[in-house]
Formats: C-alpha cells, structure tokens, sequence
C-alpha cells in the first residue's frame, strides 16, 4: 500500500517540529561477492588502509552520524568487527550477518538500527571515498523530504539496445541521473518499503528504489564525483589516484 499524500505531508511536518538534525543511524552494505573485482574489495588495501575502514571513517567523524551497523558475509563477520576496533571505528555498535541479496542485507540492517533512529543512512562498503561533507548534506536533505540520494547528472550519451545487440533508441541525458550513497530515509519508511519490495521479490540495485513502491518520492541532492564505487580492479587504481590528489589538495591549502 501507497502513502497518500497526507501521511507525508504529517511525517514531514514532524521531521520540522523536532528542530535541528534528528537521530541518523548508518547502515554500511559489506557483504557483496567481488565477483567482478577478483578478490575481496571490501578488505583490499588501498593505500596501505582497508577499503572498509576508508568508508567507515567519514561515518564515525561526522557528527550528524550517531551509530553505525555493519552488514557483512558470514564468513568475514570476526573479521569485520576487529578491522573496526583496530582501526578505532567506536560507533559501530553492531556488525550482522547479511542476506543472498543487497535488498536482504539492506533490509537486516536497516532492522537492526537504535529504536531511536529517526534517518537511516544506507551506503556501500566500496565506496571508500565518500566525505563528510556529502554524508551532512544528504542527511540534511532527508529531515526535510523524507528520503534523499545523492547524484551526478549523466554526461554520457546513452542508448537503449535490443537482445539481438542493435541499438533501439536513445535516452535523454537531460533527465537521467547516476545515483551514489549514502541514500538516506525516514526509519520507519525505507523498514517499510523494503519489506514490501522482498515480499514481492522485486530484484534492487539501490534502496530508493523500494521508496517508489510506497510513494514517497526522493529527493536529490549534488552528489560527488569522487565517491566512486570499487567494482572492478581498475576503480581501485582510480581511488588511489583520488586519495593522492587529495593529499596533493590539502597541502596546498595548509601552504598558504
């Protein structure tokens, strides 16, 4: 069942009254395959640190981040939880064991937040080089309209193609939009329009997806070019390039 336009209105016009940001837990996705990368990405090194505690780290300094799940494969759960006391990320409270799918895995951590998590913020283990800065401001958008994602518009020329390998049509570019994470929800909404997506065993590639199914329409906001995600060997030469302009970036401005 849809929300109608009403219990919207009301579940924004509460997010308002409560002033200031409300209480945002994140749910950080950990437990893919790496079928396409060869090798485990979420524990690979990259610049002598692991793609994980890279992505974590900007979750534990951002102050609108009050705790932090981590979902992962069964197989790597004692591991996981001891990257994440070496490495001192102390708001993780918990780490679980995911589904078969990312919806399952979303779903299993989104239902293990704090009861007082009013936001949830959702976001891929490999993308390790999301900033604080994205993470404020899609949390900041979410308080206001329920559920906002991040986004680069498409630059790309992009063509729609048939089964038999020739191309079909063209998309416009104009309206077409690559989405990032942290995607972030009402608690109780993304809870709930996940459950309906596996219920109907609808296949997801992101979270906002499952927003549509109960009408709530998600906000977008200026998403990053730098928050790559790592799926194949050569995004990890990419993040590493990133890292040291970067690094290149802030000596400059400690310089002056």
């Amino acid at each position: 069942m849809k929300l109608d336009l009403k219990k919207i209105k009301k579940l924004k016009e509460q997010m308002a009254e409560a002033g200031g940001l409300p209480y945002c837990s994140a749910v950080v996705l950990a437990a893919g395959s790496s079928q396409r990368m060869g090798n485990d990405k979420i524990l690979a090194k990259l610049c002598e640190l692991p793609v994980l505690a890279r992505t974590l780290r900007p979750f534990q300094d951002c102050d609108c981040i009050r705790e932090i799940v981590v979902v992962t494969a069964a197989e790597k759960l004692e591991e996981v939880t001891e990257l994440c006391r070496e490495y001192n990320i102390g708001k993780v409270r918990k780490v679980v064991c995911g589904g078969k799918t990312r919806a399952e895995s979303a779903l299993v951590g989104v239902s293990e937040v704090s009861p007082n998590a009013a936001l949830i913020a959702v976001h891929d283990g490999a993308r390790p080089l999301v900033t604080e800065a994205l993470i404020q401001r899609t949390v900041s958008a979410a308080a206001k309209q329920l559920a906002a994602v991040p986004a680069i518009r498409s630059t790309d020329t992009l063509k729609t193609a048939g089964e038999d390998g020739f191309l079909t049509g063209s998309v416009d570019r104009e309206s077409t939009w690559r989405i990032q994470t942290p995607q972030v929800f009402r608690a109780e909404l993304i809870k709930g329009a996940l459950t309906k997506a596996l219920k109907q065993g609808l296949p997801l590639t992101d979270d906002s997806s499952a927003m549509d199914l109960i009408g709530v329409k998600t906000a977008l906001v200026e998403g990053d070019e730098e928050n790559i995600k790592l799926t194949k060997p050569l995004d990890l030469l990419f993040a590493e390039a990133i890292l040291r302009e970067r690094r290149r970036r802030d000596a400059d401005r400690a310089g002056l």
